[in-house]
């Protein structure tokens, strides 16, 4: 069996000497989906900056498998007004993914070029490259910052409340176009969303947090808790 690509074993993550999350258990292997719920203030952003090494561990083990190490995580944040105003290119701002491989180099190689060019056609927006971001519509930024993060890595990606701001529609384009990059290219996933009704269909995998780990399992398993069904209901007072 493979290495998984990250795994937790008993990790806590906290700030000055107070633990946020404590005592996680989990893994993400390739080809996984996996969805992390829970209420506002469950621990899931403190768990998310640990996990892309943000913050360090203040207890347990947290591993990465050498492609990882290697390749490193593609991470596409929740959107600022700031982020989304942002005076680029699609071009620049897709290529920008490939920054941590540039290191002092001054310019992008060929190679990096090539990458950033493959990953606008991979996500349909090569037409796109010399448009401004800021004058694309809510689907056509998303599309734009996955190719980017896509530039990072192709392991890995971690995707922070992606459908944030986006109608039905674009929501669902969203998911078709993750989908497909989880289902056939074999990119694992990590996603926060408090998309509910939609992740449960489109996770293979669901981590319910409340400072600790409710529920990790397969996301028909998850259906059938507690946790799930009253998610599922819509219960006031909850988000994921």
């Amino acid at each position: 069996m493979n290495q998984p690509l990250l795994k937790c074993e008993h990790v806590d993550f906290g700030y000055e000497n107070y633990d946020v999350v404590k005592n996680v258990s989990m893994e993400i292997n390739e080809g996984d989906y996996l969805c992390i719920v829970g209420e506002n203030g469950s621990g899931k952003s403190t768990l998310m900056k640990g996990l892309l090494g943000l913050l360090k561990p203040t207890g347990g083990l947290l591993t990465l498998s050498g492609d990882l190490k290697k390749s490193g995580i593609g991470y596409l944040p929740q959107q600022t007004p700031a982020q989304k105003d942002f005076p680029a290119t699609v071009r620049e701002v897709v290529i920008s993914g490939c920054l941590g491989k540039r290191g002092n180099r001054p310019f992008y190689s060929g190679a990096e070029k090539e990458k950033a060019d493959m990953n606008m056609e991979r996500l349909g927006i090569m037409d796109l490259k010399k448009s401004c971001y800021r004058d694309l519509s809510g689907g056509q930024k998303q599309r734009t910052l996955i190719a980017r993060a896509l530039c990072a890595t192709d392991k890995l990606l971690i995707l922070d409340e992606p459908i944030t701001g986006l109608d039905p529609s674009t929501a669902q384009d969203f998911y078709q176009v993750i989908r497909h990059l989880n289902r056939e290219e074999n990119v694992a996933v990590l996603m926060v969303s408090h998309d509910i009704q939609n992740i449960v269909v489109q996770a293979n995998k669901i981590l319910h947090l409340k400072q600790t780990v409710q529920f990790y399992g397969p996301a028909e398993e998850y259906k059938k808790t507690a946790f799930g069904k009253e998610f599922l209901g819509g219960s006031n007072g909850w988000s994921c």
